[in-house]
């Protein structure tokens, strides 16, 4: 709920700082990061220009978390840690092995999991802080499954809906790839929206534990000005385009069609959307990627770039346990930074 009351900033500690700068250093990386998943299919089948494309994107991300997305918010701040137990030491280690492996992957192309990193730099922090019993096994175990199932159920759907979209169009003329290559466009921006209730949230909720921890907020509400800011800040990193990966899933793991474009937006935007109403932070860059090769997969499986996918899997494999352990070491360095 938004509306909660912050003390002035002049009682903010300058450890405190440093934690809302790595927030939004984190922010910053997710937006570039997965501006790839939201643009990456209208640009490569020419349904918009790279610049306007970039740019629809950050403002629809931005418009996101003000429609819905507090239930992820909830989650990220009270589902997997014990709040009680959560330091600003641990909270400093979690950010800077998110951070980290977001640039590790970003660096290689990799459209890689928010979700995945957050939980697992909130799993490695609160252990090294508190031990295993600062863990929330059955928060944790539901976000790990979910996390686990988003994107064989993303692949699953984006190989039906190819088949029965060809079996609705049968017949049709070359004219059809106009209507999905205008369709992208609203597709785009739907991703996008579900792309800022999702992954602002994330970031919102990782704020609300720095404040709430440092005591600077009262109440159980989210004042605005957290989701504004979250929210400008990962805008303003997609409207600088992550090429990268962009060119990874743009060209790299087949050769895109308007309908494949359509299709893979369509139902990365719904589940991402369905997700974040029932509180669950899944990876956006992984639904949208896993629909994209179920969509290609369908057509043929040959047409699949089938390295670039295993790739892909095997970074999202080890996304939690690395950023788990990277948390876990760093701890030993935040605690004597951060105190709290």
């Amino acid at each position: 709920m938004i509306g909660s009351e912050a003390v002035p900033l002049p009682g903010v500690s300058p450890a405190v700082l440093i934690l809302v700068v790595l927030a939004l250093g984190f922010a910053v990386l997710n937006g570039y990061n997965d501006s790839g998943s939201m643009v990456a299919t209208v640009i490569s089948t020419g349904a918009c220009g790279a610049r306007r494309a970039l740019i629809l994107a950050a403002t629809a991300n931005f418009i996101g978390p003000f429609l819905v997305g507090g239930a992820v918010t909830a989650t990220i701040s009270n589902s997997i840690v014990y709040p009680n137990a959560i330091t600003l030491a641990s909270l400093g280690a979690t950010l800077l092995a998110a951070i980290a492996w977001n640039i590790f992957a970003t660096s290689l192309g990799i459209p890689t999991s928010s979700s995945q990193a957050l939980l697992g730099g909130l799993i490695g922090g609160g252990v090294a802080a508190g031990g295993f019993g600062v863990i929330q096994l059955r928060g944790a175990l539901i976000l790990l499954l979910a996390l686990g199932a988003a994107p064989f159920l993303a692949g699953i759907l984006g190989w039906l809906a190819l088949r029965l979209t060809f079996w609705l169009v049968r017949g049709a003329s070359p004219k059809i790839n106009r209507s999905f290559r205008n369709g992208q466009l609203v597709t785009s921006v739907l991703l996008a929206i579900s792309h800022g209730s999702s992954d602002v949230s994330k970031t919102v909720g990782i704020l609300v534990l720095i404040l709430g921890r440092a005591g600077l907020l009262r109440g159980t509400s989210v004042p605005i000005w957290i989701v504004f800011l979250a929210s400008l800040t990962m805008s303003g990193a997609i409207a600088l385009g992550g090429w990268r990966v962009i060119r990874t899933l743009g060209a790299r793991i087949y050769k895109l069609r308007p309908v494949h474009g359509f299709l893979s937006q369509s139902i990365a935007a719904a589940l991402v959307f369905g997700a974040t109403l029932i509180g669950g932070p899944v990876s956006m860059g992984q639904i949208a990627t896993s629909t994209l090769i179920g969509v290609g997969a369908s057509e043929r499986l040959s047409k699949v770039h089938w390295q670039t996918a295993r790739r892909l899997a095997l970074a999202w494999l080890f996304t939690l346990p690395v950023t788990a352990a990277i948390a876990f070491v760093l701890y030993q360095l935040t605690r004597f930074v951060f105190t709290g």
